[in-house]
């Protein structure tokens, strides 16, 4: 079939290499579409719809597609030229808006619910972002399909600095590469913020895995390379570009506010290769262990809400981006193929040089809970945390684990020893517990203050390391109710009055929710107050927990929210500090998109 052709039953053709989670999505969409080709061949008939004498402008579908803007230009190059070569669904023919849109504001839109969006389709650059937009299942539902492009991520330097580390010749693993350039006097790395870059969180990712296969203390060099890179960190993809050194010597290579290097993707220094001359074009190392893939998942937004019309306009653009056509467009655009596939063209205007591996297979790509934790990760370490940790100690919290021969107190008590590792000695921290009459008639008990776990204690020792024996030490209350309310409302006020500015505050609260005692503060005067004194000029949100089967996340999140945070629910204790660190990223995300 030529271009012009109507192939409205046709599904993409699924990769053999595709993820589980992949062919859902191919199967989800082609669901739909089967579904929209069987009601609407019917209605097509009836109706003349598939009449082709009306002209394009009288019959024409209109869409709305948010790209990403790094794909954007090409996508729109397509859609352009579909619609002058009258490519019709159904008789109709198709009207493409695409409007650039960053993805990780897109994603927190659509977490969020609220307006419905004004476009119809969604093609972020990674489907990381499907993950985060889905959240908790609260917000607007999405479906997403199969990749159309893709890009891998690499590290880009000037041709001064590449050749310091022996470019092309000399390859490196991600932990290599990085630690070379960070290494060097004269190599400055910046990157963009892996909270609202996919190149960037795939990327440091890629650096805490190659670490690992080094064996060690891999966690503190990930943290300090994260420190590093947050000193020289960009907003944006296009942001950390406009930092690099423009000439390969004087005034502007010896400038400390440029950066030599940058971690970016293969079609971002495609692009910037593209406008730029000599020394001023960047080099691409590709390292040995896989570099990671920016997919461009195409996704339909809230799909029950489209019409007939525009559900089967937006499959036909989706086979229309797969054609050989499309392709070629996209590759002049620098993108590879949705496979990822080394296009050589691509590779040597990016600064892809043999024997550079540019062409072996793509890193396995990270889990959702990998990307998580490592969000959670560079939160804490960009931004130093102030944490008051407050634990439910009542006597239901001795119930045993099932499959696991421990308590729900023990295995809380190993995560949260787990989870102290992840922060560093400028976080500050603290620790409370609760359970009925504690404390005479409180139902609380500060056991250890919030300070910096560096600051040195008695003995000898340092605060983490007290806190530890504090965590350690928890026990369960015999016959002790939880007593809830008060605790959160008790401590919440110290954690706002004690707020330091330019730290993350939070309230973090693990409640496994049994046997609430009736003789507190209720739960409506409790969010009331809350409501009262919650201050958006010193955010300090709750972080609920709900641990096991008998705890109400539900009634957690909605007491949370009110502070800026949410309510998790973990069924085993041991998730709690993957969840304690997904949390805090969250978090942290939303009280800066409030700030902006």
């Amino acid at each position: 079939m030529g271009r012009h052709s109507l192939p409205d039953a046709y599904a993409p053709e699924e990769r053999g290499d595709a993820s589980p989670r992949r062919r859902r999505r191919t199967i989800a969409i082609a669901t739909l579409l089967v579904l929209a080709v069987a009601t609407g061949a019917g209605v097509a008939v009836k109706g003349g719809l598939l009449s082709f004498s009306e002209s394009c402008e009288d019959s024409a579908v209109h869409l709305s597609l948010a790209a990403s803007p790094d794909i954007a230009p090409a996508i729109r190059a397509i859609a352009e030229e579909a619609l002058a070569d009258e490519v019709r669904s159904d008789g109709h023919c198709l009207d493409v808006d695409v409007v650039a849109r960053d993805s990780y504001k897109v994603a927190d839109a659509l977490a969020g619910g609220g307006e419905a969006p004004d476009f119809q389709v969604w093609l972020p650059d990674s489907d990381l972002w499907l993950d985060r937009a889905e959240g908790l299942g609260t917000g607007i539902p999405i479906s997403p399909s199969d990749s159309v492009a893709s890009s891998p991520v690499g590290l880009a330097m000037v041709p001064s600095a590449s050749q310091r580390l022996g470019w092309p010749k000399k390859t490196y693993s991600w932990a290599e590469v990085v630690t070379a350039a960070l290494t060097s006097d004269e190599v400055r790395l910046g990157a963009a913020d892996p909270a609202r870059s996919a190149t960037g969180l795939l990327a440091l990712t890629s650096i805490a895995a190659s670490s690992g296969q080094q064996g060690g203390d891999s966690d503190t060099r990930v943290a300090e390379t994260a420190k590093v890179l947050a000193e020289r960190m960009s907003d944006s993809d296009a942001q950390v570009l406009e930092t690099l050194a423009r000439s390969g010597s004087g005034a502007e290579e010896g400038n400390p506010k440029r950066n030599q290097a940058v971690l970016i993707s293969e079609q971002a220094a495609f692009t910037h290769n593209a406008e730029a001359a000599g020394s001023s074009r960047l080099n691409l190392f590709y390292p040995k262990d896989g570099t990671p893939l920016l997919d461009y998942p195409y996704t339909l937004v809230d799909k029950e809400k489209l019409t007939l019309a525009q559900s089967r306009a937006a499959l036909r653009f989706m086979t229309l981006l797969n054609d050989t056509g499309s392709r070629a467009v996209l590759a002049r655009y620098g993108f590879r193929p949705a496979g990822g596939e080394a296009e050589n063209a691509v590779v040597t205007a990016a600064g892809g040089k043999s024997p550079q591996p540019y062409a072996t297979s793509a890193a396995e790509a990270p889990s959702a809970k990998d990307l998580q934790e490592m969000l959670g990760m560079w939160t804490i370490t960009v931004q130093s945390a102030r944490l008051t940790t407050v634990v439910d100690a009542s006597g239901s919290m001795s119930t045993p684990v099932p499959g696991r021969g421990q308590s729900r107190m023990d295995v809380t008590k190993e995560s949260l020893i787990q989870a102290l590792t992840q922060f560093t000695a400028d976080d500050e921290i603290g620790l409370w517990e609760f359970a009925t009459r504690l404390d005479g008639k409180k139902d609380y008990r500060k056991l250890m203050p919030t300070r910096r776990l560096g600051d040195p204690a008695q003995g000898g020792s340092t605060h983490r390391e007290k806190l530890a024996a504090a965590f350690a030490g928890l026990q369960p209350v015999p016959g002790g109710a939880t007593g809830l309310y008060d605790t959160t409302l008790a401590s919440y006020k110290e954690a706002q009055s004690s707020y330091l500015k330019g730290k993350f505050n939070a309230l973090v609260i693990l409640t496994d929710g049994s046997d609430q005692d009736e003789d507190g503060i209720s739960r409506s005067a409790l969010i009331g107050e809350l409501k009262e004194i919650a201050d958006p000029e010193r955010p300090v949100p709750i972080i609920a927990i709900a641990v096991g089967p008998d705890a109400d996340r539900k009634e957690m999140a909605e007491i949370a929210r009110i502070t800026g945070g949410d309510g998790y629910e973990v069924s085993d204790p041991v998730e709690i500090q993957a969840v304690i660190l997904q949390a805090i990223m969250t978090a942290g995300q939303n009280g800066r998109a409030a700030q902006e």
